[in-house]
């Protein structure tokens, strides 16, 4: 029925006012009259038309009301009047189409790739290695490391597609039927799952937040779709593999190797990938080492995977059949091993790899660096089990001083490598490093380099004449309280009194050979003898023996005595030049740095001359001596190959003892130090134990058994 427009509506009026026409000898088109240039301008008088507004709305209405179906529809009985026509489906469906084309066009055309990454996208953690190339630690807040995919396995990488995507290398980047399904899914059950192809799980990862939701669902498609036609298949592949959740706090197939079987992804083969493939429907389901439940689904879904490779036809039926043993993996995560010594360990290697690979904090802290160290594993443990068994005796004997006891450790090789350090009782209590502390006098542990300082610069008898050549055997006065003396006569200290030398229990020996004195470690020689060769000399053989400049004494008299405080890294080092023939190399902790897989250059340090190997090889036979002096029966089980020496201070706040065996160096102080109140270090109250007895040597020997 045809609505009658409503006269009270709102009516529009034309009105054609009367105007004046220039006459022109032209037909109006208003008026039909012949208008004349020269004539008064007409007055037309023409009746107003009136349009109206609602009329024309009728109109309108009439029109379409024509073209519509008319329902009930006429010609059809029953429930069929009521049922469209086929061209009325036709044509809605058509049109629903082709909204929705456009629509989806819109949309393509206004979805940009996004600049910016997720953080978990592209924040990675730092792996440390053993010297065995076993893992040692991780740092950093997400365990990621990414991998070249021509780093990945082919069989690695098709377990992946068999089990999550099969069609990835033909397919547009998303998969309408999973997009359907994800929908029906959040209408009707609330959530989202279901089959995203690879590119759309990559996108997931790496753009988007997890929220399952229809409107991120819908961008997900449309970034699929645009990164599908700008990147290759094989860089969406790499990427989903480098930042897809493998569960065991670790993001990557690289973490998730080296999680699950302790070995680089490189090293996987097909059945090892297929497993690590079933853990990307969800770690905590697939994860065998959870729950028996966990163990019969993992199972199954690595025969499905491997299955499915022959049905692509990435597996033949031959090698499938090889795969008949699931291959079980590691109970733990061997890379959560950090705490205690670990994490002394990693600092210094961290340090020392930032400074050789010129690396940036900044760019360290992103994370991705693969860290070869120098550690041993082996003597690592044996050092720490030797300092907490140390540690317990003293908390048993001395609750109190023991409260304060600190013991720092390191062993190194003559080529440099540090093998072994003790940095503490745990760094996540104590991040004070005591094996890399310069804190406590070396005391009489110096007297080799004094001695190497006096055999390599010989001695002057007054300021301007030549120098005179000293041997082992050169002899010097070895009493107690010996006035030490220069060229023009005794040395006085600022507060004018004599400065005199001091020996262990104020013994005096008399006449002794400066390798004898050595040997029993005689102070009062050593002083005399820094003074004859020149403490700029001795100062200058400490530095190139490896000594930190800032860690030696003030060149004093007192220097020859060890007043420099070196750390235990330091002192091990230095001693290595003895054993190494005079040859001096800088102790390292990194052999190898790679980030993501490639190689990054190390400043690798290269041994220099610091001492003549005559000289050398004098300093180590005193050395062999004096551990034969003091621990005869250790020297005869070690074939007199082991050299070292004890060192005390004049106050008793520092006990070392450092000393080599073959090609290896370890050095081991104890001391005292209230780290809440200040550095400065305090007596040892015994902690130390007694030249019989003593705890330096204690530890020295748990670490570096057995000598034979």
């Amino acid at each position: 029925m045809t609505q009658e427009p409503d006269e009270s509506d709102v009516t529009l009026y034309l009105r054609i006012s009367d105007l004046d026409i220039p006459g022109d000898g032209k037909e109006s088109p208003l008026t039909g009259e012949v208008g004349s240039g020269n004539r008064r301008k007409a007055r037309l008088a023409r009746k107003a038309r009136r349009i109206s507004l609602p009329l024309l709305r009728a109109r309108i209405w009439a029109l379409v009301t024509s073209h519509a179906p008319k329902y009930p529809r006429p010609g059809r009985a029953d429930w069929r009047r009521w049922i469209p026509s086929w061209r009325q489906w036709l044509g809605g469906v058509l049109t629903s189409v082709g909204l929705t084309c456009l629509l989806l066009s819109i949309a393509y055309a206004a979805t940009d790739i996004p600049d910016n990454l997720n953080t978990y996208a592209t924040q990675q953690d730092n792996v440390y290695f053993w010297a065995d190339g076993t893992p040692m630690a991780r740092t950093g807040w997400v365990q990621r490391q990414a991998m070249p995919l021509k780093e990945i396995p082919e069989d690695v990488r098709w377990a992946v597609l068999a089990a999550e995507n099969a069609s990835f290398y033909s397919d547009s980047g998303i998969s309408l039927k999973g997009i359907s399904r994800a929908l029906f899914r959040t209408v009707g059950q609330g959530d989202t799952q279901g089959g995203s192809t690879i590119t759309q799980q990559y996108v997931k990862n790496v753009y988007l937040n997890q929220n399952q939701t229809i409107s991120r669902k819908f961008t997900e498609a449309m970034i699929s779709l645009k990164l599908d036609n700008r990147m290759s298949k094989d860089d969406i592949l790499e990427g989903y593999l480098n930042t897809s959740w493998f569960g065991r706090g670790c993001y990557g197939i690289q973490r998730a190797a080296q999680a699950y079987y302790g070995k680089d992804v490189s090293e996987l083969d097909a059945g090892e990938g297929a497993f690590l493939a079933s853990l990307l429907k969800g770690a905590g389901l697939y994860d065998p080492t959870l729950s028996s439940a966990n163990r019969a689904r993992a199972v199954e879904r690595w025969s499905w995977t491997l299955d499915r490779m022959v049905d692509i036809g990435r597996l033949t039926k031959a090698e499938r059949a090889t795969y008949t043993k699931f291959p079980e993996p590691l109970k733990s995560n061997p890379l959560y091993d950090t705490g205690e010594q670990t994490d002394y360990l990693v600092e210094v290697a961290s340090q020392y790899a930032k400074k050789a690979g010129g690396i940036s904090d900044k760019d360290f802290d992103l994370g991705g660096y693969q860290v070869y160290t120098t550690f041993d594993r082996n003597r690592e443990r044996k050092l720490a089990d030797a300092v907490a068994k140390a540690r317990k005796q003293a908390l048993k004997d001395d609750p109190k001083a023991a409260k304060t006891a600190h013991y720092g450790a390191a062993s190194v090789t003559a080529d440099g490598r540090i093998l072994a350090v003790y940095g503490g009782p745990d760094h996540r209590t104590q991040g004070y490093n005591e094996s890399n502390s310069t804190t406590v006098p070396a005391g009489s542990a110096f007297l080799p380099f004094v001695y190497a300082a006096g055999l390599e610069h010989g001695v002057h008898e007054s300021r301007d004449d030549e120098a005179t050549r000293v041997t082992g055997e050169t002899l010097y006065d070895g009493n107690d309280d010996v006035p030490v003396t220069t060229p023009e006569g005794p040395y006085w200290d600022r507060s004018g009194k004599k400065v005199a030398a001091s020996n262990d229990g104020d013994l005096s020996y008399g006449q002794i050979s400066l390798h004898r004195a050595l040997e029993l470690s005689v102070n009062t020689p050593f002083m005399q003898l820094g003074m004859d060769t020149g403490l700029d000399n001795v100062r200058a053989t400490a530095e190139a023996a490896g000594l930190l400049p800032a860690s030696i004494g003030a060149q004093v008299p007192a220097l020859s005595t060890g007043t420099s405080t070196p750390s235990a890294i330091r002192m091990a080092g230095g001693y290595t030049t003895f054993i190494a023939g005079g040859r001096r190399t800088e102790p390292y902790s990194v052999r190898r740095i790679t980030r993501n897989g490639a190689g990054i250059a190390l400043d690798t340090p290269t041994p220099t001359r610091a001492i003549g190997a005559d000289v050398a090889e004098e300093v180590t036979s005193a050395l062999t001596d004096a551990f034969s002096t003091a621990h005869p029966v250790a020297a005869a089980s070690a074939d007199g190959k082991v050299a070292g020496k004890a060192g005390t201070t004049p106050g008793d706040t520092a006990s070392w003892f450092v000393g080599t065996n073959k090609f290896v160096s370890t050095a081991v102080v104890v001391y005292r130090i209230d780290l809440a109140k200040s550095l400065e270090p305090l007596p040892l109250k015994g902690l130390a134990g007694t030249d019989d007895d003593s705890v330096p040597y204690g530890i020295w020997s748990g670490a570096m058994s057995p000598l034979g």
